[in-house]
């Protein structure tokens, strides 16, 4: 029995859901076998109508390991573009995962909070104290080529737990080695992730909704 579904059985209560803005064009989508059918029969279509199909055996392998990587993390959601027939939707090379970080045991989340201020440079999102936000960036092999990768985290922590459980949002996206880090497309990505991010909204889960 999972942690969530025990809670459920005890009688406690949900985590509240949460809503996000998301770019035009954008959905969330379940870390669950389904979604990744449809993305995978959604990419080959892709590959055939742009005359790659050649590349679908590489591309499925990246999309399963990202998949697996992400159920091995816990990620309860993803966010990507997803309405290919929507003229407005905004195609890029990035996409979000949600997950639950917990303090340990007898603990809140304000050692953690301290320690990635300390370590790794966090700062309030926008200003907003109650998020605290963070970039990495490592190079990273796809394929023959090398490529920047960006991640930016952003820690909200859930009404109710007490500081104790937090939303973790992680917006990755890459860019060729020749793109700078100041570079303004890779600047205005960044601020579209923080300009979606301050727009999170905490909603009651359903009572019956196991957790």
């Amino acid at each position: 029995m999972s942690a969530s579904d025990l809670r459920a059985a005890m009688g406690i209560s949900a985590d509240p859901e949460f809503d996000m803005t998301l770019p035009p064009g954008w959905s969330r989508r379940a870390v669950d076998d389904e979604t990744f059918e449809i993305m995978v029969s959604g990419l080959k279509q892709r590959l055939m109508r742009a005359h790659k199909i050649e590349m679908y055996a590489e591309t499925r392998r990246l999309l399963k390991k990202s998949f697996d990587d992400m159920r091995a993390n816990g990620a309860t959601a993803f966010f990507v573009a997803t309405e290919e027939d929507n003229p407005s939707t905004l195609w890029m090379p990035a996409s979000m995962i949600a997950s639950v970080r917990r303090a340990e045991p007898g603990s809140s989340l304000d050692a953690m909070a301290r320690e990635l201020i300390r370590g790794h440079g966090a700062t309030p999102l926008l200003g907003d104290v109650r998020t605290l936000r963070y970039e990495k960036e490592k190079r990273v092999q796809v394929g023959s080529e090398s490529v920047r990768n960006w991640s930016v985290t952003y820690l909200l922590p859930i009404p109710g737990t007490n500081r104790r459980r937090a939303l973790q949002l992680v917006a990755g996206f890459g860019a060729p080695l020749s793109v700078p880090q100041e570079d303004p497309k890779v600047l205005a990505i960044k601020h579209l992730f923080d300009t979606c991010v301050s727009t999170v909204r905490w909603r009651a889960a359903p009572a019956s909704a196991p957790k």
